[in-house]
């Protein structure tokens, strides 16, 4: 950094939006105390960090200037269990109780180099930067170039500075800057059981799991150096507690959305989804902000089981609105996936022709007839009255499910996707056994002697004419 550069001018910081305090439930509380308890701040957070306990070298645990801190230690992730909670504070209390002296913090010579958003940034010895909180200076801010004596208090090892004090502040002197109800950007800087813990307005925070995301996430260190807005929900002073929620900021953001994009839609319009949760009764998707259900009958053309045959939680598919009732709160929509997807059906049975012969596998047996598929996902149905020339009380008489059987294609309905067969086409007729009162046929193919009126049958037949009605 240039000595002689000229500074920017000083941004004031932009007003922190607020809101009016969120009431906690007996559920919020509950989880605020499982995780915390009575802990403090101070107790609960402990950053790997070797300025925190005064033994910062200049020459290595001090990046140079412009070098990006290294990532977080594993100790920010995984911590013994009793590096938490009252097991811990227990064993700090026992070594004040043996008088151990508290370590100082050093003081360094640093020059202010910039004043940027409620923030002043100091060179130190050893091409080492630092940051350090512009309220600190009361109501005149410090002149650039200044050199003055800054305390290390600790490293941001996200931001790769030194996070600094003036000798005799009070770090935690913009509480008053804070309340319920406020929404600030915090960072988070680690991770315990109970939460994230967080750092907002360089004091500790704690944001438990369940205030992390309107929906519930597997793996929270995902957020781990990432910096975001979150809504104050407790603020108690007397016990240096902070406790955040990056769910109400989202479920605030994702109403905003929901309503803008609701006025919008249509029926019919297609749209681009993911999918954000399955059920067994279908899945659900997030259209740009708005969840909406894809029922499992409208998942896919073939029939499902369970829609995770299909769809897994974070694909990207095309869906098309079914239907949107906007009289219910929150707005309910029907989503169809297999609408804007081509039949693999309609084509199989362009494949299929009338008088065809097909070999397939009986799937169902129902009183009216069996089903037989005779493709991937087509079905025929052979009428009760079409598996054999003889009269049956029940389909299960003849057929089994599994079985491999041969049929003729009856006829073929696109429009109601059907396909009716028959399997005794392909079998002969038994010859029917003679009868009572039968009588046999004569040697021309007569059942009666020739007399007047059959002689003037032949006659009419003999010369040719056609009749019209009864036995022609």
């Amino acid at each position: 950094m240039d000595p002689h550069a000229q500074p920017p001018s000083p941004e004031p910081n932009p007003p922190a939006s607020r809101r009016p305090p969120v009431p906690l439930d007996d559920a919020l509380e509950r989880e605020i105390a499982e995780a915390l308890g009575d802990v403090n701040m101070s107790d609960l957070v402990e950053l790997a960090d070797p300025a925190s306990s005064g033994r910062v070298e200049a020459t290595s645990d001090v990046p140079a200037r412009g070098a990006r801190a290294p990532a977080p230690s594993a100790r920010h992730k995984q911590r013994p269990d009793n590096s938490r909670g009252k097991g811990r504070r227990k064993g700090a209390a026992s070594n004040r109780d043996r008088g151990a002296p508290k370590p100082e913090r050093q003081v360094r010579m640093g020059r202010v180099a910039r004043i940027h958003a409620g923030d002043v940034f100091v060179e130190l010895a050893n091409h080492c930067q630092g940051v350090c909180p512009l309220i600190q200076f009361g109501e005149t801010p410090p002149e650039v170039g200044a050199e003055l004596e800054f305390t290390l208090e600790r490293m941001d090892a996200f931001e790769g500075l030194l996070v600094l004090s003036l000798p005799g502040a009070t770090q935690k002197a913009d509480w008053d800057h804070l309340e319920v109800g406020q929404v600030v950007d915090a960072r988070c800087i680690g991770m315990n059981k109970g939460g994230l813990e967080m750092e907002v307005a360089h004091h500790k925070a704690f944001m438990p799991a369940g205030q992390v995301d309107i929906r519930h996430i597997a793996d929270i260190s995902v957020f781990l150096g990432q910096k975001f807005p979150c809504l104050i929900i407790e603020l108690r002073k007397e016990k240096g507690r902070i406790v955040l929620s990056r769910k109400a900021v989202v479920a605030e953001e994702r109403a905003r959305k929901r309503d803008e994009l609701v006025s919008t839609l249509e029926e019919g319009q297609q749209v681009n989804a993911k999918i954000t949760s399955v059920q067994p009764y279908g899945a659900f998707a997030d259209i740009g902000g708005v969840d909406g259900l894809i029922h499992i009958a409208d998942l896919s053309h073939e029939r499902l089981k369970h829609p995770s045959e299909v769809v897994k939680v974070g694909d990207e598919v095309e869906v098309t609105i079914l239907r949107i009732d906007r009289s219910q709160d929150p707005v309910k929509i029907a989503l169809g996936r297999k609408q804007v997807m081509a039949d693999p059906i309609l084509q199989k049975l362009t494949e299929i022709e009338a008088g065809a012969t097909v070999t397939g596998r009986v799937t169902r047996l129902t009183d009216f007839g069996a089903f037989v598929e005779i493709a991937s996902g087509l079905e025929g149905l052979v009428h009760i009255s079409e598996v054999s020339h003889e009269r049956i009380p029940s389909v299960d008489r003849v057929l089994k499910r599994d079985e491999i059987v041969t049929a003729k294609v009856l006829a073929v309905d696109p429009e109601r996707k059907r396909v009716s067969l028959s399997i005794k086409a392909l079998v002969d007729r038994p010859a029917r056994a003679p009868r009572d009162g039968d009588v046999a046929p004569r040697g021309d193919g007569f059942l009666r002697d020739e007399d007047p009126a059959m002689r003037k049958l032949k006659a009419r037949f003999a010369t040719g004419s056609q009749l019209k009605g009864g036995i022609g």
